[in-house]
């Protein structure tokens, strides 16, 4: 915000606005920390408050405590299920999943939106085909892939593969696409070659776009691959949270439902730091708006 003082005009003379810089001008850090610890405020004060609430709801008994267990009840739960030792394969098998085919799918989504973001007609080829497959409910893909390796980790790996490369793929062709022509005129005025532009003209215009479609597709990956272990799984956390419900475990299933809570920020969390230090000059996505 800024200031503006209007100065008396003496006879025969204008007058003169002079513009003052406001508070947030004066000092742009310290403006910038106060919008952070604001920030920072809403982010821890919300999610507390809604779980005093629930808290609250519980004890008095405004809900079925059978239903719905208090938080402290979950986290007790979930404590103890730690330290017993029987929360950790679950944890790992979906990471495990989750890791194995977020780095396949993503790899092969890169490659291939490379490919096509550069090549007219290797896009003119193979894009109406995979926007027929990208409509495709990726979980209507499992008994397909059951079908193709049996029971065990390999459906769980090639349905979270096939659901980030779709995300990856349409991110990478798009940046490759999105990159200002006026970039590619300068790197051809400067002499650049294929590599050169590609190293130092496509891939820095390119890289921030990728990483939102990968930050995404991880989001994605830990739903899709719970929703897997459903039905086609004897561990992971998504087949605790069925079973746990099956047998009215309830406070169980919360925890189940927690740990993805917690395991999907995480992906996402290491996706966006990644982002920091690979495109430095890129905005992070929190500081494009400002209100």
């Amino acid at each position: 915000m800024t200031e503006q003082r209007a100065l008396p005009k003496g006879q025969g003379e204008e007058r003169i606005i002079v513009r003052e810089p406001g508070p947030a001008e004066r000092s742009p850090a310290s403006a910038a920390a106060r919008r952070r610890t604001l920030e920072l405020g809403l982010a821890i004060t919300v999610p507390v408050v809604l779980i005093g609430l629930w808290q609250i709801a519980s004890d008095q008994g405004w809900i079925d405590a059978r239903l719905y267990p208090s938080p402290t009840t979950i986290v007790a739960n979930g404590w103890d299920l730690a330290l017993d030792g029987k929360l950790w394969p679950d944890v790992w098998a979906t990471t495990r999943r989750v890791v194995l085919g977020f780095l396949l799918g993503t790899g092969i989504g890169v490659l291939l939106g490379l490919v096509m973001g550069t090549s007219r007609t290797v896009r003119a080829a193979l894009e109406p085909l995979l926007d027929a497959l990208y409509v495709v409910p990726k979980l209507a893909l499992l008994p397909i892939f059951l079908n193709m390796f049996g029971l065990g980790e390999g459906p769980q790996l090639a349905l979270v593969a096939a659901t980030v490369f779709f995300f990856v793929w349409i991110s990478t062709m798009s940046a490759f696409l999105a990159v200002p022509e006026g970039y590619r005129e300068a790197g051809t005025v400067f002499g650049a070659g294929r590599w050169q532009m590609f190293r130092h003209v496509l891939l820095p215009g390119a890289l921030p776009q990728i990483l939102v479609g990968t930050r995404i597709a991880a989001g994605v990956s830990v739903l899709v691959i719970v929703a897997s272990e459903f039905v086609a799984a004897t561990e992971g956390l998504g087949y605790l949270i069925f079973n746990s419900r099956a047998l009215f475990q309830n406070d169980v299933m919360y925890v189940g439902i927690v740990c993805v809570a917690v395991l999907g920020v995480i992906f996402s969390e290491i996706i966006r730091f990644l982002g920091r230090r690979l495109t430095p000059w890129a905005p992070d996505d929190r500081d494009r708006v400002r209100t």
